[in-house]
């Protein structure tokens, strides 16, 4: 017998996806944010929704797909990235990159001229290299608009 979720339709989550070093302290920093937000997130989808909530934070409303990888990107997700951060951007993500080709070429030489952490919005066109916290926060915030 299927529960009555099954029933109910759910609009899909945006996904967040951080590429993420274990052994960097601003990688492990950010991987604990997104988790903090999205448990908040989750926590705060269940409660009554007829209780007056104005005064919750807007972050807490915001559920995302949270997704964690060591994985380098392909090239076709670093090209998107770029575009993302904007050409003045490109060194933040690719170790001494001057331009999307520059990077290419270094992130193919070898894959630890990625700079993580990298938090992408990919549904939103959004990215924030390194462990800047209010840009992340922000960049979740838009989620919910």
């Amino acid at each position: 017998m299927a529960s009555a979720d099954s029933y109910v339709k759910h609009k899909s989550l945006d996904v967040i996806t951080l590429f993420h070093k274990p052994t960097t302290p601003a990688s492990v920093r950010v991987l604990s944010l997104l988790k903090q937000t999205s448990a908040a997130a989750s926590e705060t989808a269940t409660e009554d929704q007829a209780s007056d909530h104005s005064s919750q934070n807007e972050l807490q409303r915001t559920q995302f797909d949270l997704n964690v990888t060591e994985d380098s990107p392909t090239s076709d997700q670093l090209r998107t990235m770029i575009e993302y951060v904007g050409p003045r951007g490109v060194g933040s993500l690719v170790k001494g990159a001057r331009d999307e080709a520059d990077a290419m070429r270094k992130l193919k030489e070898n894959a630890d001229n990625f700079q993580r952490p990298v938090t992408v919005d990919w549904n939103n066109g959004k990215a924030v290299a390194g462990d800047n916290e209010s840009e992340i926060l922000n960049m979740l915030k838009q989620l919910s608009k």
